[in-house]
């Protein structure tokens, strides 16, 4: 009998560590989000102002200790070019680059690219300049065709306090976060359309406290 209250005893407290344990670990916290653009384009024909979307899961931990490695993932949804803009037909979009921001209270290690379809021929590359990463499509889109945009895994090192938050780069058409040339279709033929947009609004995506 002795032996059998040790066991249970032991299997209690051996309950007990472990869910202290799991209650201190920081946990992934991940969220959904459809993001806005607000964007414009140069045609010959003047400024075109136009919207896109953009659904992404964002996961990072909730906490993080001072010095401590962390990861943010940003997994975008599948998306489909526009076949057509105000009026114009959408033949194809290329040379896409998308800016993230390393966050405040941050150093950027590396970062991993997985996935991602429907993006031309050329894989996509990610760089750092700065404190600002971009990740680059050569394309082309088709207009009217679905692609899905890379899942982005950031390796990141904490400061020593303070809150590391994700958002995207961009405040407005003269500081965008999104930018590529659209070609579409016009009377005079096809025509290359500098484009670019800012996420509007901008929301915070993850939030992680140092400490």
């Amino acid at each position: 009998m002795k032996s059998l209250l040790r066991g249970r005893r032991a299997a209690i407290t051996a309950a007990v560590a472990a869910a202290t344990a799991l209650a201190l670990t920081p946990q992934a916290m991940a969220a959904a989000f459809d993001i806005n653009f607000d964007c414009a384009g140069d045609s010959p024909v003047g400024e075109q102002k136009f919207a896109l979307q953009q659904s992404a899961d964002v996961t990072a931990p909730a906490s993080v200790a001072p010095g401590g490695a962390l990861d943010v993932v940003i997994d975008p949804g599948p998306n489909t070019v526009p076949a057509e803009v105000n009026g114009y037909t959408v033949k194809r979009i290329e040379g896409m680059d998308l800016k993230i921001p390393i966050p405040a209270n941050s150093t950027f290690v590396s970062a991993d690219l997985a996935g991602g379809s429907g993006l031309g021929p050329n894989p996509p590359t990610f760089t750092v300049d700065g404190n600002v990463a971009t990740i680059h499509l050569d394309g082309p889109i088709a207009g009217g065709s679905e692609f899905e945009l890379p899942t982005v895994t950031a390796h990141l090192t904490a400061g020593d306090s303070g809150t590391i938050e994700t958002k995207l780069h961009g405040t407005s058409h003269d500081d965008p976060g999104l930018t590529f040339t659209a070609v579409v279709g016009s009377i005079i033929g096809d025509q290359n359309v500098p484009s670019r947009c800012f996420p509007n609004p901008n929301p915070v995506l993850t939030t992680t406290t140092i400490g």
